[in-house]
């Protein structure tokens, strides 16, 4: 890997490729990493990021987070604001995978009391929320149904029974994006769609059962107000997003884009990934409202699992999910673009923010944060590898220099391709369970990808969020029971 000659370090963990660094380059493009997280970096996300500081209307910066990889066509990672009257929104710079996110789940239950369940747990689990390609879920819904859920998001599963009202509160924007039209939406998104609520998919989704040890806990007074409070105490996180409806509307904006983004508006991209179109154009706003619907899609897709998840701790421990304190810690989105307002040259302006890999991270006394969180700042969830485990984090005051924004993940430090070819999943399988992590998998190739070295180090990168003053960590939760899909 070829680090930029031109880079500038700014801090032990700040560094800017400046406007000269490549033709067109509107604002300099920012990476905040440690050196050795950036010395990890591939070469396509110094292309990347600095192929986006070229997009019409972006503000201050093209920005990558520390667990930053190569992506399509921003990477992964990768942070852009854009002023809504003369930037674009760009598809690449939200992603496929619209609203792949993160929800954390107390229990009052400890490791002493989950561990003899743990291989009954994970299978009644692995058999109630359906996972790898093509799954799909139990809720059976007519496709002007799902419609409806497209445009609602969590408040359908409100209304029908698949949630409390404290898991809307608990939920970026409270489960809904308002706007969401499904007129923008094509038949083959909803085909691709209806079916799958309840679901985790593949690739890097997972449902994970945790335990908080005494040892990894950072902040004693934070982690209390987020609801650990007893020693070993044991949550449940997982990691999905819209599945193939998302995929599907992110397709078709991508091959419309493509044909006006030059002919009609006369913008000319680095990379054809990055097609995009006038925010306020009428194509904008169709994927807009298109996108929110995925959004939407997404947040009532991971709030059935949580029905899901509940129903099965319930049985198995013979109490209710109330009696089981299975409240919401948070549940966060990646890949979004949201109109949110933040200083902008010292004035509060409304601005269009892409996320692409990338977690909001509001600091203490925020407009948006539930008022329970008004005092700690917004849990952070940054999901790592089913060997290591995850952070949960704290949003801090000083990620309002990348518009309230920290890293969402560890980041692949290895291809698929390349895991695939070191690991091989059953063996994966049966050395994870010697070292107390029993995994079920829908694929063993698709485990074989999910291998631990395939990541970053989750604890460098939490660092890092923490030195950069995006996030503060909270406490590392490690893994007892994965399913993959």
């Amino acid at each position: 890997m070829s680090i930029p000659p031109s880079i500038k370090k700014i801090s032990d963990f700040l560094w800017e490729i400046p406007v000269s660094y490549k033709p067109g380059m509107l604002v300099p493009a920012r990476i905040y990493a440690t050196e050795i997280l950036l010395k990890q970096m591939d070469q396509g996300v110094f292309e990347q990021v600095t192929n986006v500081a070229c997009l019409p209307g972006i503000i201050d910066y093209a920005f990558c987070m520390p667990d930053g990889h190569w992506g399509y066509g921003f990477p992964i990672g990768g942070v852009a604001a854009m002023d809504p009257h003369s930037g674009v929104i760009s598809p690449g710079g939200i992603g496929f995978d619209i609203n792949c996110g993160m929800r954390l789940v107390l229990t009052n239950l400890t490791l002493d009391e989950v561990k003899p369940e743990i291989r009954r747990l994970v299978d009644t689990l692995f058999r109630r929320v359906p996972s790898g390609v093509g799954s799909t879920g139990f809720v059976k819904i007519s496709r002007d149904d799902f419609r409806r859920v497209a445009e609602m998001g969590s408040r359908w599963c409100l209304r029908n029974g698949y949630a409390w009202q404290e898991d809307l509160e608990m939920t970026e924007e409270g489960g809904c994006f308002s706007g969401a039209d499904t007129s923008t939406v094509s038949e083959k998104a909803v085909e691709r769609g209806f079916d799958q609520i309840g679901t985790l998919g593949s690739g890097n989704h997972y449902l994970e059962i945790q335990v908080a040890k005494p040892e990894n806990v950072h902040d004693e007074e934070i982690a209390r107000a987020f609801g650990f409070t007893r020693p070993n105490q044991v949550a449940i996180m997982f990691h999905c997003g819209s599945r193939g409806f998302g995929h599907q509307v992110a397709t078709d904006y991508l091959k419309l884009f493509l044909s006006v983004s030059e002919k009609k508006y006369g913008i000319k991209v680095n990379d054809r990934e990055l097609s995009c179109a006038p925010f306020h154009s009428r194509e904008g706003q169709d994927y807009f409202a298109a996108m929110k619907c995925a959004v939407n899609m997404a947040f009532a897709n991971r709030q059935v699992i949580l029905h899901r998840i509940r129903e099965v701790f319930s049985a198995i421990f013979h109490r209710s999910p109330e009696d089981l304190g299975m409240n919401m810690v948070y549940d966060v989105a990646h890949n979004t673009a949201k109109l949110e307002k933040h200083l902008v040259h010292g004035k509060k302006t409304e601005i269009l923010v892409h996320r692409k890999g990338a977690t909001r991270s509001f600091g203490p006394g925020m407009e948006g944060l539930p008022d329970r969180y008004r005092e700690t700042g917004q849990p952070v969830i940054i999901g790592g590898s089913m060997e290591t485990g995850s952070y949960l984090l704290a949003g801090l005051a000083g990620s309002q220099y990348t518009f309230c924004t920290t890293a969402h993940g560890s980041g692949r430090a290895m291809s698929r391709h390349q895991a695939k070819k070191l690991f091989r999943g059953q063996k994966l399988q049966r050395e994870m369970e010697e070292r107390g992590i029993y995994v079920r998998t829908a694929s063993w190739g698709g485990l074989a990808e999910e291998a631990g070295p395939a990541y970053k180090n989750i604890d460098q990168v939490a660092e890092a969020t923490e030195l950069a003053g995006l996030s503060k960590r909270i406490i590392r939760l490690v893994p007892i029971g994965n399913i993959k899909g």
